[in-house]
């Protein structure tokens, strides 16, 4: 894998004058805050040793890197997903490569469902913690033999989400008059939307909310020595009683709240 990880670095920092510091992954209906980038170099995925296509609605496929907010950034406008069919070092493997070009930070978002009742459509949650159950379940993007030019053989998990740069994200959302939510994230495989049971379930086990990415790519981002600053945008209530949940909902929610979620994180990255 490291040698992919060079040849992806390389490719892409042919192309750059100045090395990025943050890295940011854009979920569903959020990529928009990347046409926001002065300076801006944009970099197909299909350009990039080791990426894929993104197949999933809302996710373009291209990497832009620029300065946002005075922050030198690099953005991912679309992920991979565990449930198209690439294994979880597939999933991982754009986080590695922004280490590798010298992002040392990592704002992480996505769509997600509430698992709170009390909850609005439309608000923020910053990640305070995450229940990975594909890796529970033996699909772990660390899983096989460990080159330790990548990172430790056991990371730790415990205080995986900075505390600096949520103490950031509250005071920039108090400043902006935003409800910042707190909670602890859940990963499922998908592609299918949870069952009533399931989501009885995931409240049973302190999950605020449920997606279906994001917590590969905070282990993998944690063991190579990032910072992490996770947000999910909760485009429905997943609630038992609750109407199906449905891709396009997502989509909507994440057009509604774009202009409150980009100024969010333009505060966070201009007060780093």
């Amino acid at each position: 894998m490291y040698d992919l990880i060079e040849q992806a670095r390389a490719v892409i920092a042919a192309q750059l004058a100045t090395a990025p510091r943050v890295a940011l992954i854009l979920g569903s209906g959020l990529g928009a805050l990347a046409d926001e980038l002065e300076q801006a170099v944009v970099v197909p995925y299909r350009a990039i040793p080791g990426f894929h296509e993104p197949q999933v609605a809302g996710h373009r496929g291209e990497l832009a890197v620029g300065v946002l907010s005075g922050q030198p950034v690099a953005v991912l406008r679309g992920r991979f997903h565990f449930y198209e069919g690439y294994t979880m070092q597939q999933v991982t493997f754009p986080v590695r490569v922004l280490r590798a070009l010298g992002c040392e930070t990592l704002i992480v978002t996505n769509a997600a469902g509430g698992l709170r009742p009390d909850w609005q459509v439309g608000e923020i949650m910053r990640i305070a913690d995450q229940i990975f159950l594909p890796g529970m379940a033996g699909h772990h993007p660390l899983i096989g033999p460990n080159d330790e030019r990548l990172g430790p053989r056991f990371p730790a998990m415990v205080g995986a989400f900075d505390p600096e740069l949520a103490s950031l994200a509250r005071a920039v959302a108090a400043e902006q008059g935003l409800t910042l939510r707190e909670g602890v994230y859940c990963m499922l495989a998908g592609p299918s939307f949870e069952s009533a049971a399931e989501l009885r379930l995931l409240r049973g086990l302190g999950a605020d909310a449920v997606g279906m990415s994001t917590a590969p790519e905070v282990i993998v981002a944690r063991h190579a020595g990032m910072r992490v600053l996770g947000l999910s945008l909760i485009t429905n209530l997943a609630l038992p009683d609750g109407p199906p949940a449905n891709h396009e909902e997502v989509l909507a929610a994440g057009e509604l709240a774009r202009a409150r979620f980009a100024a969010l994180i333009r505060g966070v990255l201009a007060r780093m």
